[in-house]
C-alpha cells in the first residue's frame, strides 16, 4: 500500500507544479480552488472516453507503412480523440460557468483537465516502472499542459469575446472594436475560434506523438516541437492576459 502511495504522489508531482505556475498566471483574478479541483476530475475522468475511442479507432488503423501508421496513431488515435476529449469537457461542463469570465480562464481549466488527464496517464504508465514518471515529468506532462492551455486560449476568446456582441456593438464603434479585441470581424469569427484552438492543439500533439512512433532518430525531434508548444502558450498566456487587462479598464457599457 505504501509503494501504492508513494507511485501515486510521484505521478501527481509533475501536474501539481504545472497546476501552480498557471495558477500564478491567473493571479490576478484567481479562479475557485474548488473548481478547478473539479476540472482537474474532469481530465482523470476523460481518460475513460479517451481509452474507448482509441481502442475503437485502433482497430481500423491503417496496416501499410510504418510512417502511415504513426501518423495514424500520432494524429488521430492520439492527437484528435484526447484533444477533442478534453475539448468537450471544458466546453460541456466549465463554459458555461459564471466564474469563466476571462479569456485566461480558459487557458487554467483546459490546462487543469489536461493535467488531471496526464496525472492518470502517469499512473497507468508508471505504476510497473517509475523511471518512466520522471521522463514523463519533463516530456509528456507539460506536453499536454501546453496544447491544451492553447486551446483554451482559443476557447477562452471564443466565450469573452464571442459573448459580447449585443446591438450596441454592431454599429462598429471603437468602444466596440476594443470590446471584441479587434474588428467587426470578431463578431462574425469569434465562434469558430475554439475549433481553432482545436486544430492547433491536434496538431502540436500528434507531431509530438509522431516523432516518438517512428521508433527512430526521428524521435529526437518531439523535443523541439515540445519547446515550440510551450513558448506558443507563454506568447499566448502573455496575450491573454493583456487582453484581460484592457478590458478591464473599459468603461462599462
Amino acid at each position: 500500500m505504501l509503494d501504492l502511495a508513494y507511485s501515486v504522489l510521484l505521478a501527481a508531482l509533475p501536474a501539481a507544479v504545472l497546476l501552480a505556475w498557471f495558477r500564478r498566471q491567473d493571479r490576478a483574478r484567481p479562479e475557485p480552488v474548488g473548481l478547478l479541483g473539479r476540472s482537474v476530475l474532469y481530465g482523470f475522468a476523460a481518460t475513460v472516453p479517451a481509452a474507448a475511442l482509441e481502442l475503437v479507432l485502433l482497430r481500423f488503423g491503417p496496416s501499410g507503412p510504418r510512417l502511415l501508421a504513426a501518423a495514424f496513431d500520432a494524429f488521430a488515435v492520439a492527437g484528435l480523440v484526447e484533444e477533442g476529449v478534453k475539448y468537450f469537457f471544458v466546453r460541456r461542463y466549465l463554459y458555461r460557468r459564471p466564474e469563466f469570465d476571462e479569456r485566461m480562464d480558459g487557458i487554467v481549466y483546459a490546462a487543469c483537465v489536461s493535467l488531471g488527464f496526464a496525472f492518470a496517464e502517469n499512473i497507468l504508465y508508471g505504476y510497473a516502472d517509475r523511471t518512466v514518471l520522471f521522463f514523463r515529468a519533463f516530456t509528456a506532462v507539460p506536453m499536454h499542459a501546453a496544447v491544451s492551455g492553447i486551446l483554451g486560449y482559443w476557447i477562452g476568446r471564443a466565450k469573452i469575446e464571442g459573448a459580447r456582441v449585443d446591438p450596441r456593438l454592431a454599429r462598429g464603434t471603437e468602444l466596440g472594436r476594443k470590446r471584441l479585441g479587434g474588428t467587426e470581424l470578431d463578431k462574425v469569427e469569434s465562434p469558430p475560434r475554439a475549433l481553432r484552438g482545436l486544430v492547433e492543439a491536434v496538431f502540436l500533439h500528434g507531431a509530438y506523438d509522431f516523432f516518438l512512433f517512428t521508433r527512430s532518430a526521428w524521435a529526437l525531434m518531439a523535443v523541439p516541437v515540445l519547446l515550440a508548444a510551450i513558448l506558443r502558450l507563454v506568447f499566448l498566456v502573455a496575450d491573454a492576459k493583456r487582453r484581460d487587462r484592457e478590458d478591464r479598464a473599459l468603461p462599462a457599457l
